[in-house]
């Protein structure tokens, strides 16, 4: 029975349970990007300072508790008494929700800031286990400790002969407010690099305590220097940039703000890539500025193939999917006034930014095809290619799902297709497996009630190189995904997930295991099979259905005083620590030559008994990461593949299974 509800059920949080008991509703989320975005929240007021011409360096220091501190040679943070507000500044804060000095819209001070709405420092300290503050100004050095959202001490307060002025911020996440503290490094780095990026004038320093490292980043040339770098040379039309400013309104009846832009593009084919940065703050869900570059290439790009009769006759409007296929753009702009759809600033949604961004990118794109004739050309030319590609793949798309749609329920008529008992999917494991030798010893070996198998002859096509119609044409990698039961989805750029068949309710199993021989054909296999469900079905590997069944290197048997023991070793390391310590030449060992040669109650005991195997679970936690190792592995870029096995082959040659 429910409990009582009524007037006295209401309750108020206060001080610091504010923030500790909802921290999504500040950050966005109680797990590590909430960590992430506090920090990014005390990084802002320092670059606020610097952008301002308070210090031009910003150093940050990643210790190996988990705390993590900032220190800027600005200003520093008023922390004495506040006559007007009746308190000490330091209470204002560090302490209350809603209190800074980034208010008053005709204050000189942080004309273009990025922490607008006096939450951050609060909220970061009221979340954290320790947080101590040190500030630098006015002849005098301060010093402010809290633990758990509470002041400890007070303010002290003394002089000093330093000339430098400055905050210093040191904090340690709580694990009793966030689910997950442990930021990665790569975090730090990759945040400090793009607002050096964005903030020209600024130098940016990580030190990391666990390595001993430092990391500078500055961009002399901003994000022209940045476009350089993620462009990798590989540029068909030269970097371009241009800027404006101006002033407007939202609305008739709101006042009037100052905005800035800066846009900097090039058009790549290898490695296209957009950006945005609003008073320094990553727009990952753009709004405003993403509205006015897709507004206004397109509006420039439609006109200048419908002026150079480049259209075939009735030939459908290119879309924004056409241009960006082959788009770097930088896009860094700046208002005294800005709307963003949430505290943790990842778009905004102010009209006049976005009406006059879409006027100076018309203006500018057409300069920009006037002065580059040649050039203009070839990328129109290469956006109507990226066009017909589009609709000649959703075609195919239509075929396929006509296709699938059809056989996906005869996904049990497989050939060599061999299925378990259970039809219950959150228990039912797919083996795949290589050849029919492994076919015997596998079917044999398993628990027939929950786990089924689907053989795979050879090597599969190489699906990151071979075109649709091709790939759908074999008949394995049909057969597989039938097995699947779920569809495809095509990750094509152009398209959204989902745009086929696809369908996770649909799948029949709980996991999907890749089961090959511990040799270079098998690993190579193994990944070709990857490849293909990374490219047609990658959902299953997001949500964690994938996994690779580690298979042992080697069988070993002891004879010893009338007994007899059989160890397996997965790798050579493990061989190593099996003989420490014992006669080794009592040791009969014989190295794996495939699954198929393998007893089914060997395969059982270390391959497929949920008690003893060793699966790995493969994950996409960096997809970026994971995208540029399967091109560059399995990709057409045959140039950056040789260029990579130079540098780094040697690193393998222990690896190499050479008789």
């Amino acid at each position: 029975m429910a409990k009582k509800y009524d007037n006295s059920s209401i309750s108020q949080l206060k001080g610091a349970e504010r923030v500790r008991q909802r921290p999504g509703v500040i950050f966005g989320s109680d797990g590590l990007e909430g960590v992430e975005h506090a920090y990014f929240e005390i990084l802002s007021n320092s670059i606020d300072e610097a952008r301002d011409g308070y210090g031009n360096v910003i150093e940050t220091t990643v210790y190996q508790d988990g705390s993590v501190s900032i220190r800027d040679h600005g200003r520093g943070v008023p922390l004495d008494y506040n006559e007007k507000e009746g308190r000490y500044n330091w209470d204002l804060v560090y302490c209350e929700m809603y209190a800074g000095g980034k208010y008053k819209a005709d204050d000189d001070n942080y004309e273009y800031s990025l922490g607008l709405n006096g939450l951050g420092a609060c909220a970061t300290q009221y979340t954290s286990e320790h947080f101590d503050v040190e500030v630098i100004r006015d002849g005098y050095k301060y010093n402010l400790h809290f633990e758990k959202g509470e002041n400890i001490g007070g303010l002290s307060k003394e002089k000093t002969k330093s000339k430098d002025t400055g905050t210093f911020q040191k904090w340690k996440p709580d694990a009793e407010v966030f689910t997950d503290v442990n930021v990665p490094l790569e975090y730090y780095l990759e945040v400090n690099k793009k607002q050096a990026m964005i903030n020209s004038g600024v130098k940016f320093i990580v030190h990391d305590e666990a390595s001993g490292q430092d990391y500078e980043y500055s961009y002399p040339n901003g994000i022209m220097g940045y476009l350089d770098e993620i462009s990798k040379e590989k540029n068909f039309t030269a970097p371009y940039i241009f800027d404006g400013e101006s002033s407007g309104k939202d609305r008739e009846d709101r006042p009037e703000y100052k905005v800035k832009v800066s846009i900097a593009f090039a058009f790549n084919n290898e490695y296209p890539q957009i950006e945005y940065y609003h008073n320094s703050s990553c727009l990952e869900h753009g709004g405003s500025p993403d509205k006015a570059v897709k507004n206004g290439f397109v509006a420039v790009f439609d006109k200048m193939l419908k002026q150079k009769g480049k259209y075939n006759k009735n030939e459908s409007k290119i879309s924004f999917n056409d241009i960006e296929d082959s788009l770097i753009l930088i896009s860094n702009s700046f208002s005294t006034q800005t709307s963003y759809e949430n505290q943790t600033k990842k778009a905004i949604n102010n009209k006049f930014i976005q009406e006059f961004m879409t006027e100076l990118i018309k203006e500018k794109l057409e300069i920009w095809f006037i002065e580059n004739q040649i050039d203009g050309n070839k990328i129109l030319d290469q956006v109507l290619a990226n066009k017909r590609s589009r609709e000649t793949s959703e075609k195919q798309r239509v075929a396929i799902r006509k296709k699938l749609s059809t056989s996906t329920d005869s996904w049990d008529r497989v050939k060599k297709f061999v299925d378990c008992k259970s039809k219950d999917t959150s228990k039912r494991e797919l083996f795949i497996v290589e050849g029919d030798s492994a076919l015997g010893s596998v079917k044999l070996g398993r628990d027939a009630e929950f786990q089924g198998i689907m053989p795979v002859r050879g090597k599969i096509l190489n699906c990151l190189k071979a075109p649709l119609p091709k790939i759908l044409g074999s008949d394995i990698i049909t057969d597989l995904i039938k097995v699947f039961g779920c569809g495809i989805e095509i990750p094509i750029k152009t398209a959204k997930k989902g745009v086929l068949s696809f369908n996770l309710d649909n799948l029949k199993w709980n996991k999907i295991i890749i089961c090959t021989d511990a040799d270079v054909d098998g690993f190579q296999i193994r990944t070709l099979i990857l490849t293909m469900i990374y490219r047609l079905c990658p959902t299953l590997i997001e949500k964690g259905y994938v996994y690779i069944a580690e298979t042992p290197l080697y069988e070993m048997k002891y004879k010893g005083r009338g007994e007899e023991q059989i160890f397996f070793a997965f790798d050579d390391r493990e061989k190593a620590k099996i003989l420490k310590g014992k006669d080794a030449t009592k040791f009969e060992i014989q190295r794996s030559k495939g699954l198929g040669e393998n007893d089914p109650d060997m395969m059982w005991d270390t391959t497929m008994n949920p008690e003893n195997r060793r699966l790995i679970r493969v994950t996409t936690e960096d997809a970026d990461k994971m995208l540029e190792y399967f091109e560059l592995y399995l990709g057409t870029n045959v140039g950056a593949r040789k260029e990579y096995i130079e540098k780094n082959g040697h690193l393998y040659l222990d690896n190499l299974d050479i008789d």
